[in-house]
């Protein structure tokens, strides 16, 4: 799916209002569908597993679905899975084919925890959710949190490896998504704007206002995130029972605030400076929008801030 930049402007100028209003409607039908698709193997498995690459927003499609399913009477629970991951131990942990640390590997989380938690609260016994400090990078399973699923309640497994075989083939009963910003911005036949680089904008953005990752830190980081993508992600993306797109036609025209100045400090010498100059230039094609006008409840608010759900 490719999303029209001509038609994108001429909304914006119309009525952004109803712009922004429908992007959101479009999205919350993909949440209604995903509930519903949930809903129909419930008496299978009370267990979710939504993947997906970084910067697809995990977190809060996840929160949605939630709500979506409270909404319609059944109590639902969202738990990221970074809190499974080992406490790192530098003698045996993954490494890239350069030495640094692979954060991206799948031997980086606990996947017999989470097959024993899966387990376990799908006979309605009561597990700890561990939880991971990242600033310290280890898990403190002793400040976990308690869950258990009363009959008909759902769990909702959040994490860019739950449709992992080692997860998904332990437990094919579960209800599982993927989910990834998939759509390009044309001008007629040309592109105009990559979906890939909607997820570089929103991790750049995100990452420099809340992380203190500059935007070359995040570029360093990111060709080990696509590496990980394409070994450990995309390849089982086939295993979900719902494939869904989490771009927002306006959400561009809303980073034109937040990317451009950062981006900027990008160092010439960084080996991705020729595509920056190119994303850069794209935003020029947008017509802006107010972050102000942003729904408190919008996807795009897991990036920018300024939302009304709670992130950990």
């Amino acid at each position: 799916m490719a999303y029209q930049l001509q038609q994108i402007n001429d909304s914006i100028r119309r009525d952004v209002h109803g712009f922004l209003a429908e992007c959101d409607h479009v999205y919350a039908q993909r949440v209604s569908l995903a509930a519903d698709k949930i809903l129909s193997n419930l008496e299978r498995s009370p267990i979710v597993l939504l993947s997906g690459p970084s910067g697809s927003g995990k977190t809060t499609t996840a929160l949605k679905i939630a709500e979506e399913l409270r909404r319609r009477g059944v109590e639902s629970h969202a738990v990221a899975m970074d809190n499974y991951f080992r406490t790192l131990d530098l003698r045996t942990v993954p490494r890239t084919p350069d030495g640094s640390i692979d954060y991206e590997s799948p031997l980086c989380m606990d996947m017999e925890l989470l097959d024993d938690h899966f387990t376990r609260l799908s006979k309605g016994e009561e597990v700890l959710v561990p939880r991971f400090e990242f600033a310290r990078q280890m898990r403190n399973d002793a400040a976990g949190t308690p869950l258990q699923l009363g009959k008909n309640e759902i769990a909702i497994f959040e994490g860019i490896h739950a449709l992992n075989d080692d997860i998904t083939g332990r437990h094919p009963e579960a209800t599982k998504l993927y989910i990834s910003a998939r759509s390009n911005v044309n001008e007629g036949t040309a592109l105009r704007f990559k979906g890939t680089w909607m997820r570089l904008t929103r991790r750049t953005v995100r990452d420099f206002q809340f992380r203190g990752t500059d935007a070359d830190q995040t570029l360093d980081m990111w060709a080990n995130v696509r590496r990980g993508e394409k070994l450990y992600i995309s390849p089982f993306k086939n295993r979900a029972d719902i494939i869904f797109d989490s771009s927002l036609p306006y959400e561009v025209s809303v980073m034109r605030n937040f990317a451009p100045p950062i981006l900027k400090g990008v160092s010439e010498d960084n080996e991705r400076y020729a595509e920056i100059l190119d994303l850069m230039a794209a935003f020029e094609c947008f017509e802006p929008i107010d972050p102000e006008l942003v729904p408190r409840d919008s996807l795009l608010r897991e990036f920018i801030g300024g939302g009304s759900y709670k992130y950990h």
